[in-house]
């Protein structure tokens, strides 16, 4: 492996020239400069950004741990997150957890052993805050995102109102005269999940309708847990005659299960969901949603952690809770009649 004093001796400069070149600080003239870049192509030279890092306590690498990056949801916030941490010159690392604790704590044990200079989370578990307090003891900056973790827990958090999309949903499914309404969410534990059966709950009990055990299921965040939660909850007798799918992949389960039974949608079962969907699994926008905005989600979250990281943020911790947009289409059976939602 090349080093930068084979570098040095090729180009025929000192070691301090050859790491202005490469760090880009100081002068050094156009064919100095020439050379010294030639000799690193021709070597295959490649800096030690770890210990650069350590020299100047910064390594300027991010890391975005996320719980599913196949969801297009966190697709697009990742995208947030890499645009503008690339425009701060860092570099953003992803780590996928599949809603695993064990794989967070893994990733989260390299990634601190690697020196990154902050970390982002979606935690697997809202209700498990060892996490955070394991990257908080290495005194690594770290920003919560998306989910929410224990309010005794001292951290910056940055998400969206899940409870109250949820209950703006299901108060459109009342308004348009459903009575028995069905929800399907995430595991117990998972903020998002939580607050959106929440949501469910408050809307119910504001119209003064009963809640029934039956008409709730709770399952994992995968397009298969969607369509079998959908299948016990659409032979409930008497069946429900709307459903609040509370994860964007639970909704083609819905669907499908609706088709199966030659139900109509929306003329015999309603279904509204939260998050768009990508056209592999919806080819016209035809779901009535909850739209976070993913991609402002992650570009607030990275901007709070420089902020962390330059000192220039507030000294106690903050909570950024973004707005959720309401798409009002077919699914819902509000636009057959005509319905206007504030």
């Amino acid at each position: 492996m090349s080093t930068i004093h084979d570098v040095a001796k090729r180009a025929g400069v000192s070691t301090m020239t050859v790491s202005r070149v490469i760090n880009n600080s100081g002068y050094t003239s156009p064919a100095t400069r020439a050379r010294v870049e030639k000799a690193v192509l021709d070597l295959g030279y490649v800096p030690n950004a770890l210990a650069r890092g350590l020299r100047f306590k910064q390594t300027k690498t991010i890391a975005l741990v996320m719980t599913d990056i196949t969801n297009p949801f966190f697709t697009t916030l990742a995208r947030g997150v890499e645009d503008t941490a690339n425009q701060a010159g860092f570099t953003v690392i992803f780590c996928n957890t599949d809603e695993s604790e064990v794989k967070e704590h893994n990733y989260l044990r390299v990634l601190l052993q690697q020196q990154v200079d902050g970390i982002l989370l979606v935690p697997a578990r809202s209700s498990n805050a060892d996490s955070v307090k394991f990257i908080k003891k290495q005194n690594t900056p770290v920003i919560v995102l998306d989910r929410r973790v224990s309010p005794h827990v001292d951290v910056d958090v940055v998400r969206c109102d899940s409870e109250d999309a949820a209950h703006r949903l299901v108060r459109l499914l009342i308004e348009l005269g459903h009575q028995r309404i069905g929800v399907l969410s995430g595991p117990k534990g998972v903020s998002t999940a939580d607050d959106r059966v929440q949501g469910y709950r408050s809307a119910l009990k504001q119209a003064g309708i009963a809640e029934h055990k039956n008409l709730i299921y709770r399952g994992v965040f995968t397009q298969e847990s969607g369509y079998e939660m959908a299948r016990q909850l659409l032979d409930v007798h008497p069946r429900p005659t709307a459903v609040f799918a509370a994860h964007n992949f639970f909704a083609p389960g819905v669907l499908k299960r609706a088709q199966e039974l030659h139900l109509r949608v929306p003329e015999d079962l309603a279904i509204v969901a939260f998050d768009d969907l990508p056209s592999t699994l919806a080819h016209t926008p035809f779901f009535t949603v909850a739209i976070q905005p993913a991609y402002e989600l992650g570009r607030t979250a990275t901007q709070l952690l420089f902020a962390r990281l330059n000192g220039t943020a507030e000294k106690f911790s903050q909570e950024i809770i973004l707005p959720v947009e309401i798409a009002i289409r077919e699914s819902s059976g509000a636009k057959l009649r005509k319905h206007v939602f504030a």
